[in-house]
């Protein structure tokens, strides 16, 4: 199987006088914004891409894979042949050249002119199009969450070891200078030790539409969009992207948006691992005061508002979703310092917090003392890439192009060590969204008062305060118009977890959904098996 190797790339640009040694040397955080202002690669020379998923995640790869004259989009996959189509014309305009549109993958994967597989299709095939992929001994780079389950991450991890190719995911914070200096801060004591962080995802969510049953768009191959989930009736108004709040396809904000923040606290805390337990309470409220029908039955089958505690001994992590109207959440000392989407990190001096205040910032942190005095910020930053082809400068910005280029940076090194997000971190990162879920799922029919919860939560062992968590999330759902009477909270069963097997202790129906059943041909292999 041909693919382009550094050796090629050195010997066919002006790259030759940048050894692997000073690039293996410099701090990830500068490779990227270093290496691509030094490439000047010929045409013949790009990576080959092959993008999987011509939706809204996938605009944003072709900014990247389209413009970067390292790269050029070569094929792009969607069962969606509209979809596919306006992809390629839209990436001509960009870089020139049409791609051809597929709807099945399996059909060009061995094809020699392809290098590099992007993954931003539908959570549920994120993991069979990386195993295929490096089958096909491509390297990829698939989106967040790497995983649709915990099964999925154990194969994606175990196929890049056994295949040796580079995977990177969607953690593109990973890769942000601002992110990468806050977590040195914090690790490196500056607001003393950190034991504890809230991942926040305050993220308006609206209804989308009554339950029932509906046809499939025309242009759609069905077969092929459900893949590995078994051939189900469309059950929602909007086909394209509102299977993210239904759980047999999607995860829920908790596995949308969570991923970034729970990696970061991950981060923040230095947790490489799996909890030692995990306990969620929620539900999907509030759509029938939206809809002023007391009757209303919306399509999500997933939480709109969801609590997850994450026991790690000596650590913690919570996170919580919400879904309707909510304003920021403030450090206790401040109640003008805070964010809606990121992560507050409480330190015994002092607090860090990754993300704006009054929305989502993935480019700003900042940390405080104990009284709420602003200690150091942490903004801006270089998240422009220059690449050079034949004496010509193309640049091109936003928050994801330091991370594309990382990867392809790993790629021509051939060194998977220059990742900033690996397939393993990525895993680890969507496990704790899985984690929560499984939770909660397990739960859902456990309605309980308030009384109860706060009566269970007090024996939930935690470095946050559980009660007074409990007691903002319900007042938050009150002033939703929410009757916590009429439809209560649901509460999940406490979890064990066995860290090293990465498995659940004596609970055959929560480890029933560690994996899924898989519909053949689409069926993620057990790790062993990759």
């Amino acid at each position: 199987m041909s693919r382009i190797t550094r050796r090629r790339f050195l010997e066919n640009s002006l790259f030759a006088t940048f050894s692997a040694g000073a690039a293996a040397a410099m701090p990830l955080s500068v490779i990227p914004q270093t290496l691509c202002a030094e490439h000047k690669v010929g045409a013949n020379d790009r990576l080959g891409v092959l993008l999987v998923g011509a939706g809204s995640r996938g605009g944003d790869h072709i900014k990247f894979f389209a413009v970067d004259k390292r790269t050029e989009i070569r094929f792009v996959c969607d069962p969606d042949s509209i979809s596919a189509e306006k992809r390629c014309a839209d990436i001509e305009k960009i870089q020139g050249t049409r791609p051809k549109a597929v709807a099945d993958m399996r059909t060009v994967l061995d094809d020699k002119s392809i290098d590099i597989v992007t993954c931003a299709a539908t959570n549920h095939w994120h993991a069979l199009t990386g195993i295929w992929a490096m089958q096909a001994e491509k390297h990829c780079f698939i989106e967040k969450p790497i995983s649709y389950n915990i099964h999925e991450g154990k194969a994606l991890v175990a196929a890049a070891k056994k295949y040796k190719r580079i995977v990177q995911t969607g953690s593109q914070c990973r890769s942000l200078p601002v992110n990468i200096e806050l977590v040195k801060f914090v690790r490196n004591g500056g607001i003393g030790e950190v034991k504890f962080a809230r991942g926040l995802c305050y993220k308006r969510r609206a209804a989308i539409g009554p339950l029932g049953e509906y046809p499939v768009p025309p242009t759609v191959n069905y077969d092929l969009w459900s893949g590995p989930a078994q051939i189900r009736p469309v059950t929602r108004p909007r086909f394209h992207y509102d299977w993210h709040w239904q759980r047999y396809y999607g995860n829920g904000d908790l596995g949308n948006q969570g991923p970034h923040q729970t990696d970061i606290a991950r981060w923040l805390l230095g947790v490489d691992r799996f909890p030692q337990s995990v306990i969620s309470y929620g539900g999907r409220l509030g759509y029938d005061i939206e809809k002023n029908d007391p009757n209303y039955i919306d399509a999500g089958d997933v939480a709109n508002t969801e609590v997850s505690i994450y026991d790690y001994g000596d650590k913690c992590i919570v996170f919580e979703t919400r879904g309707l109207k909510t304003p920021i959440l403030n450090i206790p000392v401040n109640k003008k310092i805070g964010t809606q989407v990121g992560v507050i990190a409480y330190g015994k001096n002092g607090y860090a917090i990754q993300g704006a205040a009054g929305g989502q910032s993935y480019n700003y942190s900042a940390v405080y003392d104990l009284d709420g005095k602003l200690l150091k910020e942490f903004k801006g930053g270089s998240n422009i890439v220059e690449t050079q082809t034949t004496g010509a400068t193309t640049t091109f910005a936003g928050i994801d192009a330091l991370h594309y280029s990382n990867f392809v940076e790993a790629i021509l090194a051939d060194n998977p060590v220059l990742l900033n997000a690996d397939a393993r971190c990525g895993a680890l990162s969507a496990a704790i969204s899985h984690l929560g879920n499984i939770s909660y799922y397990l739960g859902e029919k456990n309605k309980v008062s308030v009384d109860e919860l706060k009566k269970t939560l007090e024996s939930v062992k935690s470095l946050d305060d559980n009660v007074a968590t409990l007691t903002r999330t319900v007042e938050h759902l009150e002033t939703n118009g929410v009757n916590i009477k009429r439809t209560p909270l649901a509460l999940g069963p406490i979890l064990k977890i066995d860290v090293e097997k990465e498995v659940f202790i004596d609970n055959a129906e929560a480890n029933a959904m560690i994996t899924r059943n898989y519909r053949a041909p689409y069926v993620v292999p057990e790790p062993e098996n990759v």
